[in-house]
């Protein structure tokens, strides 16, 4: 185990380097980390004069400086997802401080609500099609894209947060639920060599 601010996370499932887990076929349990949601008309003017990057459009994702993810699920509402770099601290925060104001911008919390799990290697649309209908694959689900869709017959919303280093999906589902898929993730992982893996090797 390891600890960022006042969150403990696995540090690797081995005892040794899981870079080339990661590398291969790997799946990460990040639902330590905080994330929120915000709706409302107002909501983007509210995220951008807190100093936010916002996706141009729906069903897109915008990396922030600090490493954080802004989603944009529909025109008006947000997902915020929080950095391995602070322990999700700056996210933490904008739910402390957001209050009922004349602003059509309302709270969303999401942290007992969604579950979010990382998968990462070379092989991710050939085994998301295994539990997902939805086109995964690189000219349909480019880097930044974000999709609603079911996976395994849960609703989740994926995020293609992969760079040039490292391919990387982000999963967040049903918290509940969280268990289940788990399970059938490294079920569909099997014939790739999937394993489990702390964020040592992501960070």
């Amino acid at each position: 185990m390891t600890q960022i601010g006042e969150r403990l996370f696995v540090a690797r499932h081995g005892s040794g380097d899981e870079t080339e887990q990661l590398q291969r076929c790997a799946l990460i349990d990040l639902s330590n980390l905080p994330r929120v949601g915000f709706r409302g008309a107002d909501s983007a003017s509210y995220l951008q004069g807190r100093g936010y990057q916002l996706p141009d459009m729906p069903n897109r994702a915008r990396v922030q400086d600090g490493d954080e993810a802004v989603l944009r699920l529909s025109q008006t509402e947000y997902f915020l997802l929080g950095s391995l770099t602070d322990g999700g601290a700056r996210i933490a925060a904008e739910e402390q401080a957001w209050t009922h104001s004349e602003q059509a911008c309302y709270l969303l919390p999401r942290q007992d609500s969604h579950a979010w799990l990382a998968l990462t290697g070379a092989h991710l649309p050939e085994l998301l099609a295994k539990v997902c209908g939805v086109d995964l694959r690189a000219d349909a689900f480019p880097i930044g894209a974000v999709a609603q869709t079911s996976i395994a017959r849960l609703n989740a919303i994926v995020v293609n947060a992969g760079t040039e280093a490292l391919p990387i999906f982000h999963i967040l589902c049903d918290r509940a639920s969280a268990h289940y898929l788990w399970g059938a993730l490294l079920d569909a992982m099997d014939e790739f060599g999937g394993k489990p893996a702390g964020i040592e090797a992501l960070q």
